[in-house]
């Protein structure tokens, strides 16, 4: 990732409405939730949610299928890896015993779930 998708990622999440819907796309994945849905769970008009939606779309952190007439809206975990990856490719100048602790304060979230023994 170069610096200005980034800086345009952090900027879309830099609005409260953008970072709760993306946070709520998150929370829904794999599944994602229909445009109309996510505009009613964050009460705000539909087409406030459509531009909020389109400027998350073009940072590259949300993705959309059209089935049948709805929209579905997911979170674009590659570009959040990217981000994040970005964000702490260069964590602590290498310094591993710096970086452990927010490395495995990431890991419990994201354990597969059901993995055979």
């Amino acid at each position: 990732m170069k610096s200005i998708q980034a800086i345009t990622a952090l900027s879309a999440l830099a609005q409260n409405t953008r970072l709760e819907t993306f946070r709520l796309l998150v929370r829904h994945e794999p599944d994602g939730v229909p445009a109309g849905e996510l505009a009613k769970l964050l009460d705000i008009p539909q087409n406030t949610m459509s531009a909020h939606l389109a400027t998350l779309s073009r940072a590259g952190l949300v993705k959309s299928e059209r089935q049948s007439r709805s929209i579905i809206y997911r979170a674009d975990l590659d570009g959040l890896r990217d981000l994040t990856l970005f964000l702490l490719k260069d964590c602590c100048g290498g310094s591993t015993e710096l970086c452990a602790p927010l490395i495995a304060e990431l890991t419990p979230c994201c354990e597969p779930v059901g993995r055979p023994s």
